[in-house]
């Protein structure tokens, strides 16, 4: 079955189409185009889609939707960006489907892919979700017009780096049930302090339909503070956290060989189940996402079997292992981002792993003038971890390398080429390396080194 038609584009968008053609995908990156897809050509400050038209029909794109003159099959709009938001409005608007928008300073994308696994265990087939982290102004609207009409429920999550953002995201997302995972440091560069970033997350509450859930961390110190923006939009709120006095909390927690076996409350019901991913971050995360099946009418039981089989995300937690002498290492991949809530929740996973502890920090970007502050602050989590080698990337870092100075041996290094060589010149066997910084930094590439051998 097709997603789009030239007519419903056009219709959904105030286009002309040059004549019917289908499409079963969109895509407004020329490299992610498949066959039958819709290429967006988005004209932005530093390039031009419609550059990209001959390769994009090269793979297989049944149309595009384009502001020039083209030959080939399409779509003609005044302004592509505008038209995208079009098609996921009118996605949204075809679709009576169970919507779900998730955002946090920190966990969105594990929470989204968490709550998707638990849905789509019950409704196979019948959920869509953003995919890799599409949660700004272009991937969101990207992510709804590749929603089918059919499904049960659909998960998107949202992200911000400036107030507003959230504000218009959620009206085109417009989900029954809204989500936060946490408020903590991020982005602090374009706000004054973490309650204004606590402000920012609370615009998804704005968008929230008639009948609305808004699910809050319970052990948030901006928790009244969310709530109260809630309050003004939400039917019912909901909170979840490790706090007993939460809607949704952990009764029991006990680290097993697989993760952590947790025993939940919600309301008047017990749920016991295994969470694979180790931490009591993820702990909180899965509190949340069992809220948010309850609240769309999704089986929890189901859900418990989904979370014991979530496997670690790349960059988020995935965990593989490397030739390391005569023997072999484990690798903790967090390399997708960081800042100092999301760097200290990792170091305590770090620290209940067996074995010699290896660290590759690379600097928390986006922190503005506290960014000293934050990085210097991570000393008492890397000493609480044992790590005995902290190799630290980036000129941030260095009020770190001064505060572990004689405590932690201490390899600060420019770049991430050279802290792989670093590493690779210090891992032994047995040894656990937890690799964890700004997406800028890229560690990735170190992680992708390491996973080729």
């Amino acid at each position: 079955m097709s997603l789009w038609t030239a007519e419903a584009i056009a219709a959904a968008t105030g286009g002309a189409a040059s004549a019917g053609f289908a499409v079963s995908g969109v895509a407004f990156d020329s490299r992610e185009v498949g066959a039958g897809d819709l290429f967006v050509a988005l004209s932005g400050e530093a390039t031009d889609g419609h550059r990209f038209l001959d390769q994009a029909y090269a793979q297989g794109a049944a149309g595009a939707l384009v502001s020039q003159a083209e030959e080939r099959s399409h779509v003609r709009v005044a302004d592509t960006f505008a038209a995208l938001e079009d098609l996921g409005r009118a996605a949204r608007a075809r679709t009576a489907a169970r919507i779900v928008g998730i955002t946090g300073s920190v966990g969105k994308t594990s929470a989204k892919e968490a709550l998707y696994a638990c849905l789509e265990r019950g409704w196979r087939g019948a959920v869509h979700r953003s995919v890799k982290s599409y949660n700004n102004h272009t991937g969101v609207p990207l992510s709804l017009a590749r929603m089918p009409a059919e499904v049960r429920a659909g998960v998107f999550e949202m992200g911000m780096n400036h107030p507003g953002e959230l504000a218009h995201l959620t009206t085109l997302v417009r989900p029954h049930v809204a989500l936060i995972t946490a408020i903590a440091p991020a982005h602090t560069e374009f706000f004054p302090d973490e309650s204004a970033i606590a402000d920012a997350k609370g615009e998804i509450f704005q968008g929230l339909e008639p009948g609305g859930v808004a699910i809050v961390p319970f052990d948030s110190p901006h928790r009244d503070r969310l709530i109260a923006a809630a309050r003004p939009h939400a039917e019912r709120i909901v909170t979840f956290g490790l706090d007993k006095a939460a809607d949704v909390h952990a009764l029991e927690m006990m680290r097993v060989a697989a993760g952590t076996y947790v025993t939940a409350r919600l309301g008047g019901r017990e749920l016991s189940f295994t969470l694979s991913q180790p931490g009591l971050h993820w702990v909180s995360n899965a509190l949340g996402v069992l809220a948010a099946v309850d609240a769309v009418g999704g089986d929890l039981g189901l859900a418990g079997l989904a979370l014991a089989d979530l496997g670690g995300l790349a960059g988020r937690g995935a965990r593989f292992t490397v030739a390391a002498g005569e023997g072999q290492a484990t690798v903790i991949d967090e390399s997708y981002n960081a800042n100092p809530a999301s760097m200290r929740a990792t170091l305590a996973v770090l620290a209940q792993e067996p074995g010699r502890h290896l660290a590759v920090l690379g600097e928390m970007r986006e922190l503005g003038e506290g960014s000293a502050g934050y990085h210097a602050g991570l000393a008492e989590p890397v000493r609480a971890a044992k790590v005995e080698t902290a190799i630290l990337v980036g000129e941030a870092m260095r009020p770190l390398a001064e505060a572990l100075a004689a405590q932690v041996d201490i390899v600060h290094v420019p770049d991430a080429s050279t802290a792989l060589d670093t590493l690779r010149a210090t891992i032994a066997p047995g040894d656990v390396v937890l690799v964890k910084g700004s997406n800028g930094v890229g560690l990735s590439r170190l992680v992708a080194a390491l996973r080729g051998g």
